[in-house]
């Protein structure tokens, strides 16, 4: 079951400057290539007609499998999943000396954010480990549409300036907007209230992504849905919030998988709310009654 598209589409531009139809959503499911069960939810939730796109990382378990189901789906619009944090390098390690913590990256968000902001953390680093796994991508057939990061580090105006970088050296325009509008935030009242103040005070940084992305001429969204209901987004939240979709290009963030031993061994918190998202997308074209037209990065 596909989306409805609308026959004829309005355009408006939109907060970037750049010409958006009046209501456009990108559905993207992130971690693609982690496990069997991601790249199974992946692929079934994009020929059921729920899911326009998918960040693909570099160094992940089950890597050549997600590139040959992508591969076989050119509607699936694939973006490279930066990873900086609780993961393993592309580029070699004596490359990217001040990202390491041994021969991996640092294990946890406030570990990567402590070091990045007593300035350990080389820009020149990162910019070097992006576009490696850019590279690594684009080297197995796979058009990459766009950037985006793992637990959403470009947020940080230092990570962001290298990615951006990276990404326009190797051809790649556009980038996720990681800010959630205040419309959407409000229709999630299931995330903590940790998660909540997090969410929040990260969102003093949308100002300069904004100006940076304008500077560039980076293609991005009006904003990003489903953030601050990472590991609580049900069917209801899910309803929630694809019920206040105002006019503007939008992208709904998901993490949807099957659960399996593979799941269950990984290091992510993110375990049996997967399950739970994979339910509730596949009841996305029921949810959706009105019409909005359903996109790629690379449609941007």
């Amino acid at each position: 079951m596909k989306f409805p598209l609308p026959i004829a589409i309005p355009v408006k531009r939109g907060s970037l400057g750049r010409l958006t139809a009046v209501r456009r959503l990108i559905v993207n499911a992130d971690d693609f290539g982690l496990t069997a069960g991601i790249n199974r939810a992946v692929a079934g939730l994009h020929d059921a007609g729920a899911l326009s796109s998918a960040t693909l990382m570099a160094s992940s378990p089950r890597f050549q499998e997600a590139v040959q189901l992508a591969r076989t789906r050119p509607s699936l619009g694939v973006g490279c999943h930066v990873v900086l944090v609780d993961g393993a390098p592309i580029a070699e390690p004596a490359a990217i000396p001040t990202l390491l913590a041994g021969s991996r990256f640092h294990l946890t968000l406030g570990a990567f954010v402590r070091e990045l902001m007593l300035g350990r953390i080389a820009r020149a680093d990162i910019e070097r480990e992006a576009a490696a796994q850019i590279r690594r991508l684009q080297q197995s057939g796979i058009p990459v549409t766009h950037v985006d990061t793992h637990k959403h580090t470009h947020m940080f105006p230092a990570v962001l300036d290298a990615v951006t970088r990276a990404a326009l050296a190797n051809g790649v325009h556009a980038i996720r907007n990681p800010f959630e509008p205040a419309w959407s935030a409000a229709a999630t009242p299931a995330a903590s209230p940790l998660r909540r103040v997090q969410v929040g005070l990260l969102g003093g940084f949308r100002g300069h992504f904004q100006r940076l992305v304008r500077e560039r001429e980076l293609a991005t969204t009006d904003g990003c849905l489903g953030v601050l209901a990472t590991g609580t987004l049900d069917r209801a939240a899910l309803a929630a919030i694809l019920g206040r979709i105002p006019d503007g290009t939008w992208e709904l963030v998901c993490h949807p998988a099957e659960m399996d031993e593979e799941l269950r061994a990984t290091r992510t918190r993110l375990q049996e709310s997967r399950a739970v998202e994979l339910a509730a997308f596949n009841s996305l074209p029921e949810i959706l009654a009105r019409q909005i037209q359903q996109i790629h990065f690379g449609q941007l």
